[in-house]
Parts: structure tokens; sequence; C-alpha cells
């Protein structure tokens, strides 16, 4: 099992957020935890933002502004990106009441914060197509719980 070093604060969590929406979060600091904790803290202190409709462009942004591509081999994944807010949504709605970052941190200590988690329900070559790219396409190997 992978792990990621705790985060200790809600202010940390913000910080990854902010970065994103600002493009100022290094490009190192872009992991995947970070990818679960902007999530996490867009479904929480943003919740006017239609996340599954802004995500891609926040991202695509991102990407650009520190020297990345978006392209059909790097860059912005729309099929991740979706599930990802799914889970993340999901794993939200299901926790107790606790700091932010609490909350990350669970998530990030569960099945979800395994990068390969997604390969449960897509084969590899459906997954990582350009076409899963581009834009969503349905698990192969078996339904989401969410």
């Amino acid at each position: 099992m992978r792990t990621f070093p705790a985060f200790t604060s809600d202010e940390e969590i913000t910080v990854i957020g902010c970065g994103l929406l600002d493009q100022t979060l290094p490009k190192t600091a872009w992991t995947h935890a970070a990818h679960f904790a902007a999530t996490l803290w867009l479904l929480r202190c943003r919740p006017e933002i239609d996340l599954s409709h802004a995500m891609p462009g926040y991202i695509r942004a991102y990407n650009e502004a520190t020297g990345g591509a978006n392209t059909d081999t790097s860059g912005y994944h729309e099929t991740i990106t979706q599930v990802s807010i799914r889970a993340a949504r999901a794993f939200l709605t299901e926790a107790p009441p606790q700091p932010l970052f609490a909350t990350c941190n669970a998530l990030l200590n569960s099945r979800l914060g395994q990068p390969d988690w997604l390969l449960e329900y897509w084969s590899r070559p459906r997954l990582f197509s350009v076409e899963a790219r581009r834009a969503w396409l349905e698990p192969d190997l078996k339904r989401l719980p969410f």
C-alpha cells in the first residue's frame, strides 16, 4: 500500500485548492494526493461550482500555466477526472463531520488513495486510451459503486 505524507491542517488543503484555481501551485506539488485535496476542497468550500463541468477547465489551464500540455498522451484525462470527482463526492458525503484535512487523509488511506484503484473498474487499455482521455468512458470490468 502506498502512503502519502499526511495533511496536518485545512490551510494546507486550501493552499492546494487555491493554487489550482489561480495556477500558482508548484507543478511538483500537483500529486495524486493534491488532486483529491483540491477536489475535496472545491466540493466542500466552493459548493456553488458545478465541479464536473468546471474541473476540466481548471486542470487544463493549470497544466498549461505550469508548462504542461493537454494532448492525446499527457495532461488532462476526462475519465479519470470525472470518476475522481464522483469518488471524492461519495467519500465526502459519507465521511463523519471533521476537519477537511482529516477527511482527505482518510480518503488517501482508503483504496481510493491508491493510484491503481481505477484498474478494478477499467482495463488498462480502455482507461489509458485516447478516447478515455478525451471523453467519459464507462468502466468495462465492473460497475462503479458511486
